[in-house]
């Protein structure tokens, strides 16, 4: 990734915002009747979209301070992940080196994009994402599927 591709990403992140209110039709397709203005607190921001990190690039993190005065941290890029490894019961940093599967949306996979519930490729094998990279900051997993190194 260019430098230039990841300032577009930040700026589209700052400058934007969704709007998350109810819809406006029954589930009988009828309409229903506004009951009131938009609202700020209905605001919302576009995700983060994690992508895993090619050897060019670094890991890019970015703090967004949220309604109430929290912090969540975004992580657009990733490298590592702190893989749990259930025979030993302790957790290893690991190189992400490519994403296998995501149940969330099937275009993530192609698009290399990690989300919690995803199934990424480790130097160790197989692991599934259990933190959310968009708002934690980090990316956990356990181990599923152990590669045999010979």
């Amino acid at each position: 990734m260019e430098e230039s591709e990841i300032r577009s990403k930040e700026v589209r992140c700052d400058n934007m915002v969704l709007y998350h209110k109810p819809v406006k039709r029954k589930p009988t397709g009828g309409r229903k009747k506004p009951f009131s203005q938009k609202k700020k607190r209905h605001m919302g921001r576009f995700p983060a979209d994690t992508k895993v990190a090619t050897e060019a690039t670094e890991e890019v993190r970015k703090k967004i301070r949220v309604k109430g005065g929290g912090i969540k941290i975004k992580l657009h890029y990733a490298k590592y992940a702190n893989v749990y490894l259930p025979e030993t019961g302790e957790f290893k940093k690991t190189k992400i080196l490519s994403v296998v599967e995501n149940k969330a949306n099937r275009e993530f996979k192609r698009k290399q994009i990690i989300t919690r519930g995803a199934i990424i490729l480790t130097e160790l094998g197989e692991a599934r994402v259990t933190s959310r990279p968009g708002q934690d900051g980090v990316i956990n997993a356990i181990l599923v599927k152990e590669t045999k190194t010979g």
